[in-house]
């Protein structure tokens, strides 16, 4: 099938990309002792990269206590930024762009990954069904306990320094997660966020954490290279909220004016704790926020190359992120601009591990 729209240019803030097919921020947990990307990272991101096209990090802690998966990379300290800093160069050498996911995973946590075995932090403590991956290997999560008003304003500081770091290293931007029921998420929904102060209570007190963080990475990098990912139906990591469409259509609007790179929103296919895979694709998130966004839109959620033509026609997107079909085919929009088999993805090696089910998917004249 055709794709001219996936497979036509466009430019996000001063980058100008060759397609608009993106590859989605993917947790991998290849990450060295200390929380530091190393060689096999190096090879797998540059294996990706194409030229004029756009890469989305994995999530990278930015603090000490963010992290809810052992293996999953920082740039908490100085430390780290060599190891990203060879990623955006070998992604650089092949013509692509690198934009750094920044994440703090909250709750999603256990106190054998924090600082002296301390409870993982959250915005309220809230008995939820969680799980993290530790040494142990996946197991649920301890419980947490509500961080001080002081600590949240420490917290915003701790984006600003990771972005700076990134900013060291070479990225292309920043993108903020704040979805997937890690912090920002849990700060965003009146599920998890029982608090009374300010960033509590109201859509607008809750949204203040996210805010907050936006202004500070734009205050790092411009406006125009930061983005932010939203979950607005996403249930994954117990999440719940009273009223979504007022609380999603609030944070769409205050960050309209802000002018940024792109808006990230990933469509309900994940579910709970687990992801259906024969769920159909149906993008209400992007219907819903494009009433209240100008911006740049980007899609995620189980999208094949035909969906994702279907809603960049529609204009409820401008760009689609692809996730499992990119950590299988390294030369994804190759294979779409060609007609191309895909290679099939192997779930069981998605999270940790070796170069297996990383690094050792052929590109299409390998396997042909």
């Amino acid at each position: 099938m055709n794709h001219p729209t996936l497979l036509s240019p466009i430019k996000i803030g001063p980058h100008a990309l060759a397609h608009r097919v993106v590859m989605a921020p993917l947790t991998r947990m290849r990450s060295e002792p200390g929380d530091v990307p190393g060689a096999l990272m190096v090879e797998y991101y540059a294996q990706r990269a194409t030229d004029g096209g756009l890469i989305i990090s994995e999530a990278t802690v930015v603090s000490t206590t963010g992290n809810g998966y052992l293996g999953s990379p920082g740039l908490y300290n100085d430390a780290q930024i060599p190891g990203w800093k060879a990623i955006t160069e070998a992604v650089h050498a092949k013509g692509g762009r690198i934009f750094l996911q920044l994440f703090h995973a909250g709750r999603q946590s256990h106190s054998d990954m924090q600082p002296n075995g301390t409870q993982p932090v959250a915005p309220s403590a809230v008995e939820y069904d969680g799980v993290a991956y530790t040494a142990s290997g996946w197991v649920a999560s301890t419980p947490h306990r509500a961080l001080g008003e002081a600590e949240v304003e420490a917290l915003v500081d701790d984006f600003r320094s990771a972005a700076q770091r990134g900013l060291a290293a070479g990225f292309d931007g920043v993108e903020i997660h704040g979805a997937n029921g890690y912090l920002i998420d849990q700060f965003l929904q009146d599920g998890s966020n029982r608090r009374t102060d300010a960033y509590g209570g109201s859509i607008a007190k809750r949204a203040r954490f996210l805010l907050d963080i936006t202004g500070a990475v734009i205050s790092v990098w411009g406006s125009e290279r930061v983005a932010v990912r939203l979950g607005p139906s996403g249930t994954f990591g117990d999440m719940k909220d009273s009223d979504p469409e007022a609380l999603f259509t609030y944070v769409a609007e205050q960050l309209a004016p802000l002018k940024l790179a792109y808006l990230h929103l990933i469509e309900p296919r994940v579910l709970g704790n687990s992801i259906d895979e024969s769920k159909d694709q149906n993008p209400v998130a992007a219907q819903l926020i494009r009433r209240h966004y100008d911006g740049l839109i980007m899609a995620a959620g189980g999208f094949t190359a035909e969906s994702a033509e279907q809603i960049l026609r529609a204009g409820d997107a401008d760009l689609v992120a692809f996730g499992r079909d990119f950590i299988a085919n390294p030369d994804l929009p190759g294979r779409i601009r060609h007609g191309r088999p895909l290679n099939a993805y192997d779930r069981d090696t998605f999270y940790g591990g070796s170069e297996v089910g990383f690094t050792d998917y052929p590109f299409y004249q390998e396997s042909a």
